[in-house]
């Protein structure tokens, strides 16, 4: 990560270096959102990029500093996995939208957070890792030609960008080739206008499956890693402008609350996104709105539902592999393997929201353990 300077960060600045900063989250985003509309028929990708994008926007103008807008990963993977509907979605967005804004509005987040263990976070980390690697080997399989490919690119520019300040936009070039393939292969997509979106209400079952197998295994992650770990990296990077965990619950709350009812998808902030964009270059809410910018052209191109069958199969399944590598990157951080492996295992087996539970369970009662031990120590008898 480039070194902090402490000058000359926060505000509206469009140069250079904001527009390489803008694109360095982008190898998340679009694997989810893309993975998500090919399973789930009766979503709109363009109205995921729209709002995406006038977010970024909003988010550049209301922090003045390089915060990330993310599609919500424990959704995302389950998504893909599962192959859930279009109300259920929104109905996970409307239930994460209202907890997270009350939380915001009376000030809950830390307490909350200090009570999830950061072993049960990464092993929900691993568990979606797992699921999406398991999701992406069906994709690569009836893919191999340009799965090969797309993995090829995206290790090349993961090493470039390690050794140098070259942004990874190997998401971008990949699926520039597979929409390129695509088009030389089945001819240009009509041109339409991107749909004006309408209000989706959930059923009463959707909010059942929205709330049991959809928020629930996202709240923690977005507890932790969406709010608490950004906001710590934002005083970090920006000592005299970091941004409040309460704050960044609330436009949590505000953006799902707005959007998934106009059929967005679930969206929260990040601090592996913050990180990526301080690397390369980012550090005022320029880097935000340029980005904004650039995801409204994504939302322009996909308007016509036709482009999302151009784009290889082989490409989606490497794009999937590298955000799963990224998830499980993180989950490897954990203070207990244990609990960590169990809660991925149990993932694949029999879902990531009893996995959570059963996390929860054996992360304390482990707790209890330890405290119990060191407390019939000598120390405790003197």
């Amino acid at each position: 990560m480039a070194e902090n300077t402490g000058t000359g960060e926060g505000g509206i600045r469009i140069t250079l270096e904001e527009i390489a900063g803008a694109v360095g989250d982008f190898g998340t985003i679009f694997p989810i959102m893309l993975g998500v509309a090919i399973v789930c028929p009766d979503v709109n990708v363009s109205h995921f990029f729209l709002f995406l994008a006038a977010w970024y926007i909003i988010a550049g103008f209301y922090y003045r500093l390089p915060i990330p807008i993310e599609p919500m990963k424990a959704i995302g993977a389950i998504v893909i996995a599962e192959g859930l509907s279009g109300g259920e979605i929104v109905a996970s967005g409307i239930i994460v939208g209202v907890l997270f804004l009350l939380l915001g509005l009376v000030g809950g987040m830390t307490w909350i957070g200090e009570r999830i263990p950061k072993s049960v976070v990464r092993g929900v980390q691993a568990g979606l890792a797992l699921l999406l690697l398991k999701t992406s080997l069906g994709y690569i399989i009836s893919d191999v030609l340009f799965a090969v490919l797309a993995i090829a690119i995206i290790v090349i520019f993961f090493i470039a960008s390690q050794r140098t300040r070259v942004p990874d936009i190997s998401a971008l070039m990949v699926l520039g080739i597979g929409l390129a393939a695509g088009i030389a292969t089945q001819g240009m997509p009509p041109f339409r206008l991107i749909p004006i979106p309408g209000l989706v209400i959930p059923a009463p079952a959707d909010f059942i499956t929205g709330t049991w197998d959809l928020a629930l295994p996202q709240i923690p992650l977005t507890l932790t890693n969406a709010i608490l770990a950004t906001s710590l990296l934002t005083y970090d990077l920006f000592p005299k402008k970091g941004v409040d965990p309460d704050r960044l619950s609330r436009t949590i709350g505000a953006m799902n609350l707005i959007s998934t009812p106009l059929g967005g998808f679930p969206m929260c902030h990040g601090a592996g996104g913050l990180a990526a964009m301080y690397r390369f270059g980012a550090r005022t809410g320029g880097a935000n709105i340029i980005a904004g910018i650039f995801i409204l052209i994504f939302a322009i191109a996909f308007a016509p539902p036709e482009v999302l069958t151009l784009i290889p199969f082989g490409v989606f399944g490497a794009l999937l592999v590298f955000v799963a590598i990224e998830l499980g990157k993180h989950s490897a951080k954990t203070e207990s393997y244990l609990v960590t492996g169990a809660i991925a295992v149990l993932t694949l087996v029999i879902g990531l929201t009893i996995a959570f539970i059963i996390g929860m369970v054996l992360a304390y009662a482990l707790q209890w353990q330890k405290g119990r031990g060191q407390g019939s120590g000598p120390e405790s008898q003197s």
